[in-house]
């Protein structure tokens, strides 16, 4: 069997203060992109996952362990990851492997929605990747129309950065944004974005919170992001935690046009468009 997880972008991300549980809350609109890991499961001897290239813990091995201890009864499983999204990113490629890997057991185990909170703030909205707006922490996922289509040209960074350094600095930096103003943000984010239309048309809706941290960290990112600028994108932001800069184009065609005016120190730019929805 052959799974796709698809990468996820940000499209905004407004940041509220911490919760009882050391979470932030937050509001967020998730777009799955067509940039995805492929990943191929087949019986074995015993259950193992694989990730060549990548060391470390792996979330999707945390996700296959949480099914067992719940009573999951697939025959002994090798779950093989082949990484098309770059790791540490800012674009959810850990958690949308251990969401592809919770979707095998979907009609099998009870809980999935919780077991998948339990991995990851972004792991409950990969589940079922769609256009989305988030809330809580990650958890409170409300389904959108998909959006119009846009292209997008995404320049990862050489290195990854982790996301509790990045939210830290983010603390460190400023103030986080009050619980009413994260409510009238989400109403505003949900008719925006409601009428499926693509994001070019509520550009100032996009917005980052966690970029000024991101770009403390790694001064950088504010080159790549003047780049895709300059290569004619509508808006330039940074995805999630960061590093990886994105730029919002009229469609593929225009995103890959501008890929390749990019200069030579951003040849491992990605071009992608949103995941047709389902």
């Amino acid at each position: 069997m052959t799974l796709r997880a698809p990468a996820k972008l940000n499209l905004c991300l407004y940041l509220g203060g911490r919760r009882d549980d050391g979470l932030h809350e937050l509001r967020s609109l998730f777009c799955p992109l067509t940039l995805a890991d492929r990943i191929v499961v087949s019986n074995a001897e015993e259950d193992e996952v694989v990730c060549p290239g990548v060391d470390g813990p792996n979330l999707a091995a945390e996700a296959l362990a949480g099914l067992r201890r719940r009573g999951w009864r697939r025959p002994r499983t090798r779950i093989e990851i082949e990484k098309r999204i770059p790791v540490a990113a800012g674009l959810g490629g850990g958690s949308a492997d251990a969401a592809a890997v919770l979707r095998l057991a979907a009609h099998d185990v009870e809980g999935i929605e919780g077991l998948a909170a339990e991995l990851g703030a972004d792991v409950p909205s990969q589940l079922g990747p769609v256009f989305a707006l988030i809330g809580g922490a990650g958890e409170v996922v409300e389904a959108l129309p998909s959006p119009a289509h846009f292209g997008v040209v995404l320049v990862p960074a050489e290195e990854g950065l982790a996301t509790a350094d990045v939210y830290a600095e983010a603390e460190r930096l400023g103030s986080p944004r009050d619980p009413a103003e994260l409510e009238r943000i989400g109403a505003e984010l949900r008719e925006a974005a409601g009428r499926g239309g693509s994001p070019l048309s509520y550009p100032e809706l996009l917005v980052n919170d966690l970029a000024e941290a991101a770009l403390s960290l790694r001064p950088e990112i504010s080159g790549a992001l003047e780049a895709l600028r300059e290569a004619g994108a509508a808006v330039a932001l940074v995805t999630g935690s960061g590093p990886t800069a994105f730029g919002l184009f009229e469609d593929i065609a225009a995103a890959d046009r501008a890929a390749g005016a990019l200069p030579p120190r951003y040849a491992s730019a990605i071009v992608a468009a949103p995941e047709p929805g389902p």
